[in-house]
């Protein structure tokens, strides 16, 4: 059986003491260079690898970040994860995905999870009803962003990073107003998501000041999943008086919205307008191009992981976390050729 190298072998073959071989795999700069090549040479002769827990159990710290996602299967996700990994890595972090499929539960059983395998602090997609329980996360000396989802409860606690929902969907219905829509329908995701109430609070506003009545009738709302859009789509479209506008208030409502309508023969933009919301890379490339709300997702990614990585480095230093900071991010309307 092979035995495995320790930093007893390095510094023999190095010539050196364990604690030189400690401080030059640590990258202390009082190992100068000739000594760090020779302890590297033997790093590689000796095929030795570190021992991360117990490095992780001496130091308290793993260079480790959780991120919870609630579903891989949204591509608003892939892309903020993708800007995580980036930041994070570039900084010396490897990054553990967990996946909670919109369940609360699973949300915390992986929490608990991670907590005991010594991850430096969390990035949250958040299921819904965390609030108190992410307050406690934090309470309990763990660094924590939420991003994209959270509400205003969380914004006194702990580091968010999004975007202005409200203002966002109340410009792109302001658009449609603009354009010369008046009957515009709304393609609602879970209102128990704080990023959604205001994207309706928008939609709905945006109405109201252009002294077009609301219509809740025109409101499709998520029931099991978002595959409900469809059918609602068909729904609305075959009653009496339908909409001359659909604004969707995420990408993949759009998506099963503009496929509800083609297989209606519905012409996209000439008998009905559509706009979505996230600018996901598929906007672009669907049968018309979706006009939708850019929220600049990959940033997103790269801005929680920054928000984490400086929670840490300040606990590090003073021994507690930071005052929490919440970070808005701009939005622009990407205007494409599902309006006119």
């Amino acid at each position: 059986m092979t035995t495995t190298a320790n930093l007893k072998d390095v510094a023999k073959i190095a010539g050196v003491s364990v604690s030189t071989v400690s401080r030059a795999l640590n990258g202390k700069s009082c190992v100068n260079e000739e000594t760090k090549k020779r302890i590297m040479d033997a790093v590689e002769q000796t095929n030795y690898r570190p021992n991360i827990i117990s490095k992780s159990l001496k130091m308290g710290k793993s260079n480790t970040i959780c991120l919870l996602v609630s579903t891989i299967q949204n591509p608003i996700f892939a892309e903020i994860t993708q800007g995580v990994e980036d930041t994070a890595r570039k900084s010396g972090y490897i990054v553990v995905l967990c996946n909670t499929d919109e369940d609360e539960a699973i949300e915390r059983e992986y929490i608990e999870n991670m907590k005991t395998r010594w991850v430096d602090g969390f990035i949250i997609c958040s299921a819904v009803n965390s609030s108190q329980y992410i307050k406690r996360l934090r309470g309990e000396g763990f660094p924590v962003v939420m991003v994209n989802r959270f509400d205003k409860e969380d914004e006194k606690n702990v580091d968010t990073v999004g975007v202005d929902n409200y203002q966002a969907a109340y410009d792109a219905t302001r658009y449609l107003i603009q354009t010369g829509h008046r009957r515009i329908a709304l393609g609602c995701g879970s209102e128990e998501l704080y990023l959604y109430r205001e994207r309706y609070r928008g939609y709905r506003e945006a109405l109201e000041d252009a002294g077009i009545s609301y219509d809740d009738g025109l409101v499709m709302r998520e029931t099991y999943s978002q595959e409900c859009f469809y059918q609602l789509t068909k729904k609305l479209m075959s009653a009496g008086d339908p909409p001359d506008a659909i604004f969707a208030l995420s990408d993949p409502i759009a998506f099963r919205i503009m496929h509800a309508l083609h297989d209606m023969n519905l012409n996209i933009p000439n008998d009905i307008a559509v706009i979505g919301f996230d600018n996901v890379e598929l906007s672009s490339m669907v049968e018309p191009p979706l006009t939708t709300v850019s929220q600049p997702l990959y940033d997103l990614g790269c801005a929680a992981a920054k928000s984490l990585i400086r929670q840490i480095q300040h606990k590090d230093r003073c021994g507690e976390l930071p005052t929490p900071v919440n970070s808005v991010l701009g939005t622009s309307l990407i205007l494409r050729r599902s309006t006119r």
